[in-house]
């Protein structure tokens, strides 16, 4: 897997103070995307343990809240599979720090065995290590600036343990802000 970016001290990407990784591969391909060139599967930089061991460190000092995965896109099948030990490394040595997803692969596709261009055997697992999905592809024709954390209205700010304790979709306190 490749990535585009690494921003340190990153505040527009969820609360407060984030590393954000942007991974490379993105086959959505949304209308007027901020960052097409990552939909290219071999743009950027090769992720390796050497990257992994720089965003742990980034994510230890106690003003950094956590974590936040963007594209490209995150819950690609490729991208899946070289990114689910990561997540387990973040909850193993970053306790207490959170993990955002951004998706453009909505909860009840990335929820549906049958939808296999974003289901795998990682993303439950996957799931179960994220605190916060924004989910649903940017649409040009609902774009808002007006919105907190994401671009149109119709991506949903989804808190994840809560949804997959209730067993229904249950949105963040950060979706109404």
């Amino acid at each position: 897997m490749n990535y585009a970016e690494i921003k340190y001290n990153d505040i527009a990407n969820g609360i407060g103070v984030r590393t954000s990784l942007f991974v490379s591969g993105c086959t959505h391909h949304c209308k007027e995307c901020f960052n097409p060139m990552t939909w290219d599967f071999a743009y950027g930089k090769v992720f390796n343990k050497e990257v992994e061991d720089a965003i742990i460190e980034s994510l230890k000092p106690a003003y950094i809240s956590g974590l936040t995965m963007l594209g490209g896109e995150p819950m690609e099948p490729f991208n899946q599979e070289a990114l689910l030990p990561f997540y387990k490394r973040v909850r193993s040595e970053c306790p207490g720090k959170t993990i955002w997803i951004y998706s453009g692969y909505t909860w009840e596709q990335l929820n549906d065995p049958t939808f296999t261009r974003a289901y795998t055997p990682f993303t439950s697992e996957i799931l179960s290590l994220a605190d916060i999905l924004v989910d649903g592809e940017f649409v040009l024709e609902k774009k808002s600036l007006g919105l907190r954390f994401r671009g149109s209205s119709n991506q949903r700010i989804i808190d994840v343990p809560a949804t997959l304790a209730a067993g229904e979709i249950v949105l963040s306190e950060y979706s109404n802000r």
